[in-house]
């Protein structure tokens, strides 16, 4: 197998040579150079072509949020950024999410810490994820592009729900952004993502987008031309009240390793008897939503499942997973995912 390089990018010679140190103890990886600037990591980049990129969000003259934008327009590379847990770390992480980073890391207490092996699995299994994305990657083009079951649904759409992993922010942008205004129908999303960052997402998403977005609230019900994104940490599940729908969230058991579960949300749409709605499976590691979604197919009529293809998806895990389910209707381009919810619910 071949081993995956590293290029670890930090101002402090003391977390370069920790992470270093962490990445070099695993057989399936090792640090190809380091840097401790952007400038410096630029010039690495395009020397040496690493797999994978720790990135630093706090840097000197150049940011972290520069030298992402400027890897990924010259030399895409999918990379992790590392952050303070702090209300502005995580917004900067966000917007280096939905800039094109595959994935974060948070420094467990502060800038310079031993705690940082506390998050050594972590990091290890982020760098794995990074490498099998397809960020920097061309990927060979899947003709199978039409419908392949039902054409559209034939009542009216009362609820979207979207399910995303790994290069989530980004996509999310993109879909979320192209939405008109007055949208007839309340999305639910589940992003995985720890709690200390979906409150920034949903704010940094509320920017970007024409609708309203917000995190989801226990007893909150659901409106139209509202994007409700799932707390992190919390399970979000819907249920019917009377002719409304409202959100149960809370901290029941964490499901196959996560805590927001997409299987959990469509599993509790379908056992509430919503019909009319449309999902959607954009990039992501793993396979939540693939048993959710065939729960909601059995259970429910007047269903359209959408799944993002290969080309654009920066892991295809999670649609993969989807599609081998039977039960997704079209397979999409990240570009034509918009059109194509707007199509459902006109």
């Amino acid at each position: 197998m071949k081993i995956i390089t590293v290029l670890v990018v930090d101002d402090s010679a003391f977390m370069r040579k920790l992470i270093s140190e962490i990445i070099n103890e695993d057989p399936r990886m090792t640090v190809i150079a380091t840097a401790r600037d952007g400038y410096d990591a630029l010039k690495k980049v395009a020397q040496l072509h690493p797999d994978v990129i720790t990135l630093d969000v706090a840097l000197p003259q150049l940011t972290g949020i520069e030298v992402l934008k400027r890897v990924m327009a010259e030399h895409p590379t999918p990379t992790i950024m590392l952050s303070s847990v702090t209300d502005k770390g995580a917004a900067i992480t966000i917007e280096a999410m939905a800039l094109g980073a595959v994935g974060f890391i948070t420094k467990p207490s502060g800038e310079i810490s031993l705690d940082l092996y506390k998050v050594k699995e972590a990091l290890i299994a982020k760098i794995m994820e990074a490498a099998a994305s397809h960020v920097g990657k061309r990927v060979e083009p899947n003709m199978a592009q039409e419908p392949l079951l039902s054409p559209s649904i034939n009542q009216q759409v009362k609820l979207i729900c979207i399910g995303t992993s790994t290069g989530g922010p980004r996509a999310l942008r993109a879909v979320i952004s192209k939405l008109p205004q007055h949208l007839h129908v309340p999305i639910v999303v589940v992003q995985h993502m720890p709690a200390t960052f979906t409150k920034s997402f949903a704010d940094k998403l509320n920017q970007w987008a024409l609708l309203s977005v917000k995190e989801a609230q226990h007893g909150e019900l659901l409106h139209n031309g509202t994007v409700y994104i799932a707390p992190g940490g919390y399970h979000t599940k819907i249920k019917k009240v009377g002719r409304s729908m409202a959100f149960i969230v809370d901290q029941s058991p964490i499901v196959r390793g996560l805590r927001p579960s997409y299987d959990l949300l469509l599993e509790s749409v379908a056992d509430s008897g919503i019909g009319g709605v449309v999902t959607v499976t954009l990039t992501g590691m793993g396979s939540d939503g693939a048993r959710g979604l065939a729960h909601l197919k059995r259970e429910c009529q007047d269903v359209y499942s959408i799944a993002e293809a290969e080309e654009t998806a920066v892991i295809f895990g999670m649609p993969k997973a989807a599609i081998k389910t039977g039960y997704i209707d079209a397979i999409l381009n990240l570009e034509q995912i918009p059109s194509a919810m707007i199509d459902q619910i006109s």
